[in-house]
């Protein structure tokens, strides 16, 4: 849309695009069919303008637009004429986000002529996108035989049309017979997601930013319109002012808030606004189509820096859409019961504020290595990511069926998909109370060989899991958490106490701090970060801490002084040579020195080793080997350096199996490599916490695996039934017989166990 100055256009013109809003809000109003609805307006927005030609073209899927409704090209082409995504001038404008207006249409670069439709005799073309915040749903078109240019007033008023036709798209108000506004968001839906923790979960909507339905998109009285814009904006400005003057801000956070304030004070933003309501939006509206302008313009940017500022302005726009609709003020809102957040995406901190009290979470965006998904399985809680399009689909309070084992979210289910999941829950429940009778008994299998099983923790919230779970230990706490949910570097005194809080809650079983982790997907809100083309196999975690050494040191000194003289286990991530451990290793030792020097108690045991997570370190030389106190495989990076498959990429993460007999003959070249050195190795990732996957692990000589808790009791149950033996000895006949995967031949041995 043109953002320059615009003239207010005349009294008369104005009556007349307030006069077409009004006309297409009663048409929409009328009972019928969501056909007769479309058909309708074509006929008056053609007749209201002045042109032969008015067409609605909806999107189909993601990449396919249809004709839904037109007025004076041939009606059989209706629902037959179909599109991809940049194909011909309405393609275009779909892909763009962007009006064409031409005076000869023909000769227009990549003009699609289309004989169906009967529209050659058509020589102006003026194309909108129908879109609502940014998300596209399809484009308006009108045509004349005559060839002039649409003038700048021309298309404006066609984009405010287009506007309300998204409000009434996304309303429902074209779904079919008797539906009318609203009626979208009674429907039951699915959505498609990726597994960012496993799990099922019944229970309502809580949406992280709720969602305003602009119900009335068309205003009766401007005057008014434009007076509660105005107030909003004030009050916006106040309270921007007012956050501004508060002294807990950092450096960052008053960045931001300043370029909030740049916006909220710019007086082109509010000058449009008032433009699109003196045409007949109401405010809310209008607010919606500068936000939704904003968000057209972020998808083109390339500059980072700009498409922060558009982002800015986008959150600016959701802000003053709250206080309009009074969401952004003390309406005494309180969770529902089992409340399940819904969100685009949100941060570590904000999603541990709502803890424990959620049944689960659904997110439009995020990774399986997100900081999300981290607290998530820290939690407990079912996450399922990449839910494209919840956040517009849901309401507050919506019935929703979480299943993060598949990955699949049910909004709004019917009878029969509630009463499937339920059983489903209920004989999961079933098991839960079965692995609970197993709880203190040893994983023990029938050969007498004793598996133990620890678990993966990052906050004191985790640890009461270990006397519920079984866990003999924890096998990996993350330490990054700490550091992530913050604004600013924690200092070591915090630290120091938070570690003796975890050291004291585990009860004096083993317990394995893992080094700061940061980088790739976890970066630090207070560190700079790096544009790398591949941030996965770029600067982040051990090579961070040698990189800045002060932060080494810092968490080095703060684990000491939390063991107060007892045991301490420490392990670096992503090692991939031994002369990286060599340096590290040498970091906690230096300050184990400093500390006793300085006369402070010391670890009376202290245990330091590595994580293997890159093939390299699996062909170190022996003397790593020989120097770490103990080897732990970081399962879910290995797999995605062994397999050149992206663990963050659904296309190919699940590709590559974990039974496959190359990657079981590297983890046993592992094995045998700490076997020959005396080294204890462990296994930590989600492979150890799936029952079919541990017991292959087990069997191949891993004495420890580490798993979320909820996975101890079944992959217990499964250890307890079988011999390792027997299973060692398929799984070396399979790969004798050149075979790729073992499963196949692990599966029936499996069945059969129980018998």
């Amino acid at each position: 849309m043109p953002m320059g100055r615009r003239r207010i256009m005349p009294e008369r013109s104005e009556s007349d695009s307030r006069k077409l809003l009004r006309r297409l809000r009663d048409s929409l109003a009328l009972p019928g069919k969501g056909q007769d609805r479309l058909d309708r307006i074509t006929h008056l927005i053609a007749d209201s303008i002045g042109t032969e030609v008015c067409s609605i073209y909806l999107f189909r899927d993601e990449d396919t637009l249809e004709l839904c409704a037109t007025e004076g090209l041939k009606k059989e082409a209706v629902h037959q004429t179909r599109m991809k995504l940049g194909e011909g001038l309405v393609g275009r404008v779909a892909r763009n986000a962007a009006p064409v207006n031409t005076a000869d249409a023909p000769s227009e670069r990549g003009f699609r002529y289309m004989p169906e439709t009967g529209e050659e005799i058509y020589s102006s073309f003026l194309g909108v996108p129908i879109q609502r915040v940014g998300e596209q749903l399809g484009v308006l078109v009108v045509q004349s035989r005559t060839a002039r240019q649409f003038s700048e007033d021309e298309v404006y008023a066609l984009e405010v049309v287009a506007m309300v036709l998204a409000e009434m798209t996304e309303l429902g108000a074209f779904l079919g017979e008797g539906d009318g506004p609203g009626a979208l968001h009674r429907q039951p839906r699915l959505f498609r997601g990726g597994t960012g923790q496993e799990g099922s979960a019944e229970g309502h909507v809580w949406l992280h930013e709720p969602r305003v339905v602009v119900t009335n998109p068309v205003a009766d009285d401007p005057l008014t319109e434009i007076e509660r814009i105005r107030s909003a904006v004030g009050q916006l400005r106040i309270s921007i002012d007012d956050l501004l003057r508060a002294d807990s801000l950092d450096k960052d956070q008053v960045q931001v808030l300043e370029a909030y304030r740049m916006f909220a004070n710019s007086r082109g933003w509010l000058r449009r606004m008032e433009e699109d309501i003196a045409r007949g939006l109401s405010a809310e509206a209008a607010v919606e189509k500068e936000q939704s302008a904003a968000r057209a313009r972020m998808q083109q940017v390339e500059d980072a820096y700009l498409r922060e500022r558009l982002s800015d302005l986008d959150d600016l726009s959701n802000r003053l859409l709250r206080i309009l609709t009074g969401q952004g003020q003390d309406t005494g809102a309180a969770l529902p019961d089992a409340p399940i957040l819904v969100a685009r995406n949100i941060g570590p901190a904000e999603l541990l504020e709502y803890g424990r009290k959620l049944r689960g979470v659904v997110l439009e965006e995020g990774s399986v290595g997100s900081h999300a998904a981290i607290v998530a399985r820290a939690l407990a809680i079912p996450l399922v990511i990449h839910a494209e399009r919840i956040t517009s689909e849901a309401l507050n309070g919506d019935h929703l069926l979480v299943d993060g084992d598949a990955g699949l979210v049910h909004l709004r289910p019917d009878e029969m998909v509630v009463r499937s999941f339920r059983d489903k829950m209920a004989m999961q429940a079933k098991a839960q109370e079965r692995y609970a009778s197993l709880r203190g008994l040893p994983a023990q299998s029938r050969c007498g060989t004793v598996t133990r099983l620890y678990m993966n923790a990052g906050l004191m919230a985790d640890l009461p899991s270990m006397q519920g779970s079984g866990a003999e230990g924890v096998g990996l706490f993350r330490t990054e958490l700490q550091f992530l949910i913050r604004n600013k570097m924690p200092k070591r005194d915090e630290l120091a106490k938070l570690y003796a809080r975890v050291i004291e809650a585990a009860r004096g079983r083993p317990l394995a701090f893992r080094t700061l982790d940061i980088g790739s997907d976890k970066v630090l809100p207070y560190m700079k970060p790096q544009d790398e083309p591949n941030p996965a196999m770029g600067w982040r975690a051990i090579r961070v801490g040698l990189d800045k050494p002060g932060v080494l040191q810092m968490q080095a000194q703060a684990l000491i002084r939390a063991a107060d003289g007892g045991p301490l286990m420490v392990m670096f991530p992503f090692i991939t040579e031994l002369s990286e451990f060599t340096r590290a290793r040498d970091t906690v030792l230096h300050q184990r020195d400093r500390e006793a020097a300085l006369g402070r108690p010391v670890p009376s045991d202290l245990k330091i080793g590595a994580m293997l997570e890159t093939p390299s370190l699996a062909y170190a030389p022996k003397a790593f080997f020989d120097l770490t106190d103990f080897v732990s495989i970081g399962g879910n990076d290995l797999k995605q350096f062994f397999f050149a498959a992206d663990r963050e990429n659904e296309r190919v993460r699940r590709r590559y199996d974990t039974l496959n007999t190359s990657f079981l003959r590297f983890l046993r070249l592992i094995a045998e490599r700490c076997r020959e050195s005396g080294t204890p190795l462990s296994f930590c990732g989600e492979d150890a916490g799936r029952p079919v996957e541990a017991v292959v692990l087990a069997a191949l000589g891993f004495g420890t695996l580490s798993m979320r808790p909820a996975s101890i009791g079944p992959v217990k149950a499964l250890l307890r039934q079988v011999d390792l033996n027997e299973a060692r000895a398929l799984i070396f006949n399979a790969m004798a017989q050149g075979v790729e995967t073992v499963r196949p031949m692990v599966m029936p041995w499996l069945a059969r166990q129980g018998d």
